[in-house]
């Protein structure tokens, strides 16, 4: 190098291979989730709309995660905090869709609180290697 500087890699590998799995978690919870609401609608007795408004909650659920994912494999990758903590700030409907799938639908099954305790230890570790990811960005930054 000319400069005399040298590149340093600051993308966590451990926030990408939590990023990679979630990646892959969101469709099996989407697909499952799916599956689910097909069998209470026919199983057990919705009130009213109940059901279509919890499909569509599934919908934008799944919509914001991935949008998550994008943003934070993309900060991760290019070592860029803004797309990091984009992520990060949608972490937060993404934790209370977890919350409502595990609290506050009509009818809630034990598979769904596998599905979701699951969803919400990635999400968790996400969000710990983000933070420490973009503390990381944030002190190379100064430095320079």
């Amino acid at each position: 190098m000319a400069t005399g500087q040298f590149d340093v890699t600051l993308s966590s590998l451990p926030l990408q291979i939590f990023v990679y799995f979630n990646g892959g978690y969101l469709p099996l919870f989407f697909l499952i989730e799916c599956l689910v609401f097909m069998y209470k609608g026919t199983v057990l007795p919705y009130p009213g709309s109940n059901l279509a408004a919890e499909v569509v909650l599934l919908f934008l659920y799944a919509a914001v995660e991935a949008c998550r994912l994008f943003f934070g494999a993309k900060g991760n990758l290019t070592q860029r905090k803004v797309p990091l903590l984009v992520a990060l700030g949608l972490s937060i409907p993404v934790l209370f869709g977890y919350l409502f799938f595990l609290l506050w639908q009509t009818y809630v099954l034990r598979l769904e609180v596998i599905l979701v305790g699951i969803g919400m230890v990635l999400l968790g570790f996400q969000i710990l290697f983000s933070l420490v990811t973009v503390w990381a960005f944030l002190r190379q930054d100064s430095i320079r």
